[in-house]
């Protein structure tokens, strides 16, 4: 970027910015904190290797992709960006658990909505740490309930699209 400002690298580094400066159009002179911290955890040398690496067009998305790294190693020494996904996975496990209860409850409600039948209970699977009490609603108490759905009365298609026998949770008559 000769006659300009040198980019971040060159400007932490104390060296010259040359037009052909593989750093300047993703570390601009203005931010030097993302290139110093990407500097801190993987050095110049391997970021420049890094990025002559990925194709041009592939070049910005590594640098963002660097500086998320380095900063969520910065912040987690030990686990890194590691540590944010199984944050997430674990999110996405217990959406999943509240959305079988809840499927589990909308077919206890219509099973209840039909016409009278024998008594019904509900079984759960061998896993049974899948379901834990205090995770469940207080309004629905599924240990106690007397209400089990018979599979072949359970309509392939519930109301999300999902294949209701499938759930975690299975119901028979008695």
């Amino acid at each position: 970027m000769g006659g300009k400002s040198p980019c971040a690298c060159c400007k932490s580094l104390r060296r010259r910015c040359s037009k052909d400066c593989i750093f300047a159009p993703y570390f601009p002179s203005d931010d030097t904190h993302k290139f110093a911290t990407v500097h801190k955890v993987f050095g110049a040398s391997n970021v420049g290797k890094i990025l002559q690496e990925v194709p041009v067009h592939q070049r910005a998305d590594a640098a963002s992709s660097l500086v998320y790294e380095a900063k969520a190693r910065v912040r987690d020494p030990v686990y890194g960006c590691v540590a944010a996904i199984s944050y997430l996975q674990n999110q996405v496990s217990q959406l999943k658990m509240q959305l079988a209860v809840a499927q589990a409850e909308m077919l206890c409600i219509q099973m209840q909505a039909e016409p009278a039948g024998p008594d019904l209970q509900v079984e759960f699977p061998d896993d049974k740490s899948f379901f834990l009490q205090e995770n469940l609603p207080r309004h629905l108490n599924l240990a106690s309930s007397s209400t089990v759905i018979h599979e072949d009365s359970l309509k392939r298609d519930s109301l999300f699209g999902h294949d209701a026998v499938s759930s975690p949770m299975k119901c028979k008559k008695n």
